[in-house]
C-alpha cells in the first residue's frame, strides 16, 4: 500500500505542478466567462445598419410592393425616412436593371449599399433576392428578409379588404415558449436550456477523458523509452504501477474539474456586476436544478469513465516506443470515445427512446451518455443502477485485460506488438 500510495503521490504532484496543468486550471474559468459575457455584449450593441434602407428596389411585381418594402426598411427598423430608389421595372427588362444598379453600388462613391430584387417569386411568397456589399451581414439580411415578409402579408390582407391601420395589430405576435421538466423534484428547467445544459456537461466529460486519457498514454510511452519503468518494475509489480498512474492522474484530473465548477459557477453568478459595467441589461439564463445525489452521480460516472478508457490508453501506451506509432496506438480507444460524442445529437433530440436507453447501457459510452440523459429527463433508479453495474463490470475487465497487456509490454522493445500477439498475452496471463 505504501508503494502505491508513492506512486499516486509521484503522479499527481508530478502534473499539477506543471506550467500547463496551472495555466489551464486558471484560465479556463476565465474563457467561460468571456464566452458567456462577451457575446452578450456584442448582441446588446449588434444591430441593423443604420443606412439599411439606402438601397435599390428593382420592383417587377407591377403591386407597388417596393414601396411598402421601402417604407418598412426606414421607419420599421432605423426609424428614419426611408432613402431607398424604388424602381418599377418590366420582368422583361430585369436583368438590364441589375446590371445597372450592380455598376451603381460597386462605384467607390456610392452610398448604396445593395440591390432588393422583387418579382413574380416574391409575390408567390417563394423568394426574394439581395445582393450588397453586407450580404455578408447576417442581421442586415435578416432584417431585409422581415421587411419584404411583413409587406407582403400586409399588402395580401389589404388585399382582403382588411384595414391597413388593423394589420399590424393582427400580425403582430411575440409568442415565447417556456417548457418545464417534470420530475420527482417537481417542476424544473426544460426546452432549449436543458439541452445546452446537458450537451455541455457530456463534452466537458469527453474532454476530460480524452485529455488526460492521452496523457497517460504519452507518459507511459515516454516511461518506457526512458527505461525509467524497467526501474521502477524492479521494487513494484506492474499492477501496482498501473494502478497509481490511474489513480494518481485521475486525481488530477478530478481536482481540475472541481476548480473549473466552482469558478465558473462564481462567474456565471456574477455577471450581472460584470456586465452592468459595459451597460449590458443582465438577461436571465435559467440553469436545471443539480441537486446533490445526481452531482455525486454525475462525479461516479465521470471516476468509472476516466478508469475504464485510462486503463485502456495506459495499455496503449506500453507497446509503443515513439512518437509516430502513439496515434496509431491510440486509435482503437479514440474511436469508442469518439462513437459516444457522436451519438449526442440523436439523444438530445429524443433522450427516452430505446436506442438512447441502449447506448447509455454499453461501458464504452455510459460515461458521456448517460450523465447526459440524467440532465434531460428523469432516469430510474432501476436503471441507473444497471448501468451503473454494467460500467463497473466493464472497468474490472477493461483494468484486467491492460493489466496483463501493460505488464508484457513495458518490457517488450524493438517492435511493435500487433492486436494478435496482445490477445495472446492476455490469454497466457488469465
Amino acid at each position: 500500500m505504501a508503494k502505491l500510495w508513492a506512486i499516486i503521490k509521484r503522479e499527481y504532484l508530478e502534473r499539477v505542478r506543471s506550467m500547463w496543468y496551472l495555466l489551464s486550471t486558471a484560465l479556463a474559468p476565465i474563457f467561460f466567462g468571456v464566452i458567456i459575457i462577451v457575446p452578450m455584449v456584442i448582441s446588446s450593441r449588434t444591430k441593423a445598419s443604420p443606412d439599411l434602407s439606402h438601397v435599390v428596389i428593382l420592383d417587377a411585381t407591377g403591386t407597388q410592393l417596393g414601396i411598402r418594402v421601402a417604407g418598412e426598411l426606414a421607419g420599421g427598423i432605423t426609424g428614419a425616412p426611408s432613402r431607398a430608389i424604388v424602381r418599377a421595372v418590366a420582368p422583361s427588362e430585369l436583368a438590364a436593371a441589375e446590371t445597372t444598379a450592380t455598376h451603381e453600388v460597386m462605384r467607390a462613391n456610392d452610398p448604396m449599399l445593395g440591390y432588393l430584387v422583387l418579382d413574380s417569386a416574391t409575390i408567390a411568397g417563394k423568394t426574394e433576392r439581395y445582393a450588397g456589399r453586407n450580404a455578408s451581414s447576417l442581421i442586415d439580411v435578416k432584417e431585409i428578409e422581415g421587411a419584404v415578409r411583413h409587406s407582403l402579408l400586409a399588402q395580401r390582407l389589404e388585399h382582403e379588404g382588411l384595414q391597413a391601420s388593423r394589420i399590424k395589430d393582427l400580425t403582430s405576435v411575440n409568442l415565447e415558449m417556456k417548457s418545464e421538466r417534470l420530475s420527482d423534484r417537481g417542476r424544473e428547467v426544460g426546452g432549449l436550456a436543458n439541452a445546452l445544459f446537458s450537451y455541455l456537461i457530456a463534452f466537458l466529460l469527453y474532454m476530460m477523458l480524452m485529455l488526460y486519457g492521452q496523457q497517460i498514454l504519452r507518459g507511459v510511452m515516454e516511461e518506457k523509452t526512458s527505461r525509467v519503468a524497467e526501474v521502477v518494475i524492479s521494487s513494484v509489480s506492474t499492477d501496482t504501477l498501473l494502478a497509481g498512474k490511474v489513480i494518481g492522474v485521475g486525481a488530477a484530473s478530478l481536482t481540475q474539474i472541481l476548480v473549473w465548477v466552482i469558478s465558473s459557477a462564481l462567474v456565471f453568478k456574477g455577471r450581472g456586476i460584470i456586465l452592468a459595467r459595459f451597460d449590458v441589461v443582465n438577461v436571465p439564463i435559467p440553469i436545471p436544478h443539480i441537486g446533490l445525489g445526481v452531482a455525486l452521480l454525475l462525479l461516479t460516472f465521470f471516476v468509472l469513465g476516466f478508469t475504464f478508457y485510462a486503463a485502456l490508453f495506459a495499455a496503449m501506451g506500453s507497446t509503443v516506443t515513439n512518437e509516430q506509432d502513439v496515434q496509431q496506438a491510440s486509435l482503437p480507444v479514440t474511436l469508442l470515445l469518439v462513437a459516444s460524442i457522436v451519438f449526442i445529437q440523436p439523444i438530445l433530440l429524443n433522450p427516452t427512446s430505446t436506442f438512447s436507453r441502449v447506448m447509455s447501457w454499453l461501458p464504452f459510452s455510459a460515461p458521456i451518455l448517460m450523465p447526459l440523459r440524467m440532465t434531460m429527463v428523469q432516469v430510474s433508479w432501476t436503471e441507473l443502477a444497471g448501468t451503473l453495474a454494467g460500467l463497473i463490470s466493464g472497468c474490472i475487465v477493461a483494468t484486467w485485460i491492460a493489466a496483463r497487456i501493460y505488464r508484457v509490454g513495458m518490457l517488450m522493445y524493438g517492435k511493435r506488438p500487433t492486436f494478435r500477439e496482445m490477445g495472446r498475452w492476455v490469454r497466457r496471463s488469465a
